[in-house]
């Protein structure tokens, strides 16, 4: 029968833990468990983890792990876990590896075959799903957008055909921009614009994207953590794909008509977007259909 020699050490486990993301009282009853029982915490703020372990009286050492230091620091503690130590990873609020350095230590532990064990609680972006009234069915988590204004503007474009409901993050010195960019390219949809979830001064913003932008304009000063949900598309009909390839190329044979003039017409008729109609148009030239 199979069994490790004296020699070798059981790797030890990561344990993912979601901590709370503002009211120190939600945090689960296995979370505050695992912090005391682990060898060694790993966190995205040691001075934010702190004050969480004091209140719950967790004595466990404590050691950073950040954006800035994650790549020396990984090697550091894939091998106290291949030594058979345990480690707890925890982010500053919410679930590690959701927006945040944890998904690098890890995507290393998965290499290395390391148990990797979640410990599940708090979310900003599931809290603000469960009440912001938008379709929860289906929903696409975006997090934090590209900085640069060109990514950032391609990946609107991107999600601006989707039907589900998109979840953003974004900091106080950006979300007006944000909104702004999402109302330019994806137009006035619901939109749901919570602050500072679970803590003293919580507050929801619903309506139309610009009245919700017009509201957070007129302040003077904003403060908090922001998630931002913009209801997706509306109204984008299933449509015959078969058709509209033959309407391209009837109009394209019978009117004369440049190929611009053919997507916007057509893309008028299926009330569809004119990139879904382009796209079909290429599909002909890319099969050797073109006119």
């Amino acid at each position: 029968m199979p069994s490790n020699s004296p020699t070798e050490t059981p790797d030890g486990k990561l344990f993912v833990v979601a901590t709370p993301i503002g009211h120190m009282e939600d945090i689960t009853l296995r979370a505050i468990r695992t912090l005391k029982e682990v060898d060694l915490i790993a966190a995205e703020d040691t001075r934010q983890t702190q004050k969480l372990l004091t209140r719950y009286n967790i004595s466990t050492p404590l050691v950073s792990y950040h954006d800035h230091n994650k790549k020396k620091r990984t090697p550091e503690l894939v091998h106290k876990l291949k030594a058979g130590r345990s480690v707890a990873l925890v982010t500053d609020a919410g679930t590690p590896s959701i927006s945040d350095p944890g998904y690098y230590l890890i995507r290393e532990a998965v290499r290395e075959a390391i148990s990797t064990v979640p410990i599940p609680g708090a979310s900003a972006a599931i809290a603000a799903l469960s009440i912001s009234g938008l379709p929860t069915d289906s929903f696409i988590f975006i997090g934090f957008v590209p900085r640069k204004p060109a990514k950032r503007k391609q990946l609107l474009d991107e999600l601006k055909e989707q039907r589900r409901t998109l979840v953003f993050y974004e900091s106080p010195k950006r979300v007006l921009g944000l909104m702004r960019e999402i109302l330019n390219v994806m137009g006035n949809r619901k939109a749901v614009l919570a602050r500072e979830l679970t803590k003293v001064h919580e507050e929801i913003l619903r309506g139309p994207l610009s009245a919700v932008l017009k509201e957070l304009s007129a302040r003077s000063f904003l403060k908090g953590e922001f998630t931002l949900l913009v209801a997706g598309r509306e109204g984008v009909p299933e449509i015959d794909h078969k058709s509209v390839l033959d309407d391209i190329k009837r109009l394209r044979h019978e009117q004369d008509r440049s190929l611009s003039d053919v997507v916007k017409e057509i893309a008028r008729q299926y009330n569809v977007s004119r990139k879904l109609v382009y796209e079909q148009a290429l599909k002909l030239e890319k099969n050797g259909k073109s006119w």
